[in-house]
């Protein structure tokens, strides 16, 4: 049972609005990056549709094409990792379990992103 106090104070149960906010926000502006990295993704699948490892290292090794790659990775893992602690927060009411999955969380996000920059930062110096 919920008592007055705990309701009168909306920190007690649904945590900064501040952080919240800023949440909220991030999350819309990465989901529009996301649209933007979309139309490079497209162009780079179909620019190595049928390529050889060759082909896909001569295109990788691009500045340019390395550097969006990059960008486009940290973008969709931090859109990621804002998504699934909404999923988190909405479902497991304990306190602590809801803690541990989201420090889970953003050590999943920031490995992915970690491996997957590290592995084009390979690419583009050492081919």
């Amino acid at each position: 049972m919920i008592d007055k106090a705990e309701l009168s104070n909306p920190t007690t149960h649904y945590g900064s609005g501040k952080r919240a906010t800023r949440e909220f926000k991030l999350q819309r502006l990465t989901g529009a990056l996301n649209i933007v990295f979309t139309l490079f993704f497209v162009w780079f699948v179909v620019r190595l549709a049928g390529a050889d490892r060759a082909q896909m290292v001569e295109v990788i090794r691009n500045p340019v094409v390395a550097i969006v790659l990059c960008l486009l990775i940290v973008n969709v893992c931090v859109h990621m990792r804002i998504g699934m602690n909404e999923v988190i927060e909405d479902y497991l009411d304990e306190d602590k379990t809801n803690r541990l999955a989201q420090r889970a969380n953003a050590a999943f996000a920031i490995l992915v992103a970690a491996i997957t920059v590290i592995s084009v930062a390979k690419i583009l110096f050492w081919g």
